[in-house]
């Protein structure tokens, strides 16, 4: 079975006690890195896993390049490579051990790949587990899950704890993975930094719902806060496409995802004068999302 996608979801649902995945859409196209962002307890992991086939759905359609998951699960899994933070290799085996294990189950293991990783991560591949740190750690889980090099890489929480100079080598080596257009990433963070650095594609999550799902330029180039001073006995006109609107005193803020002209040409018209149109980061469209869906009750 042939497809361009590498994962598609479809109404996808998972309960649990005390947390629900509900109704969770997402496509993922090869040759894409997605920013899979929400806060903890979000449900990014619990998506993840039931990608991999880890956990069953209790509802919904779940497909993997072109094999059905969980029933096709073996076949999706071989193109498949998972890393995440806290991930555990065997802390009295040396990394060069982990990487002949993983040669002696994949045939797709690339020995120069892999060396190459090492040099680029700087680990020595005689060292025991236990004698890395925990920057090294993680990069050596990303080593074992390139080297195989899999058409998808689905990372969870992969660069938290790192410092700045372990986290440029980590998202440089997930630009290049991609580079081919072949292969796909799917990004779990809630550090929208490194989102935004690395993906083309972002999806934020929240309790367990999808809120918002387009590509990065859409999302940065629609986002504006603009701020203006507002005349004596100013109401606040109705604007369309609105998330937030604050008004003190004479000075006043409105947080659109939607900009356009007219929004300025509006308040213009109600005697506002505009101080600035600001470009929003990643981080502060997010919380506006959140914000705005849970103040309106919204998916």
């Amino acid at each position: 079975m042939t497809t361009t996608s590498a994962i598609r979801l479809s109404g996808v649902n998972k309960h649990y006690t005390h947390f629900q995945l509900n109704d969770v859409d997402l496509r993922l196209e090869k040759g894409h890195i997605m920013g899979f962002i929400g806060p903890n307890g979000a449900g990014k992991s619990t998506t993840m896993r039931i990608i991999m086939g880890l956990i069953g759905a209790d509802s919904g359609h779940v497909e993997v390049l072109g094999h059905r998951v969980p029933d096709e699960q073996v076949a999706a899994k071989w193109n498949i490579g998972f890393a995440s933070e806290d991930m555990r290799l065997y802390k009295a085996a040396t990394v060069g051990w982990h990487m002949n294990f993983m040669k002696s189950i994949y045939p797709s293991w690339d020995d120069d790949y892999a060396l190459a990783l090492l040099s680029r991560f700087d680990i020595p591949a005689d060292l025991r587990v236990k004698g890395l740190s925990h920057g090294q750690r993680v990069k050596a889980g990303l080593l074992l899950a390139l080297a195989r090099r899999p058409q998808i890489l689905l990372l969870d929480e992969p660069t938290t704890g790192l410092d700045p100079v372990a986290r440029t080598e980590v998202l440089n080596e997930l630009i290049d993975v991609v580079a081919d257009e072949d292969r796909a990433v799917l990004f779990s963070s809630h550090n929208t930094r490194d989102v935004e650095q690395i993906s083309d594609q972002i999806t934020f999550l929240d309790r367990g719902r999808i809120i918002d799902s387009r590509d990065k330029e859409t999302f940065l180039d629609s986002w504006r806060r603009i701020r203006f001073e507002a005349p004596a006995n100013f109401d606040m006109p109705e604007l369309a496409n609105v998330t937030s609107s604050q008004l003190n005193g004479r000075l006043a803020t409105v947080t659109t995802g939607s900009f356009g002209p007219e929004i300025t040409e509006t308040l213009t018209n109600h005697g506002a004068v505009i101080q600035s149109v600001d470009n929003m980061t990643l981080e502060e469209i997010f919380v506006s999302e959140v914000m705005s869906s849970r103040d309106g009750g919204a998916a």
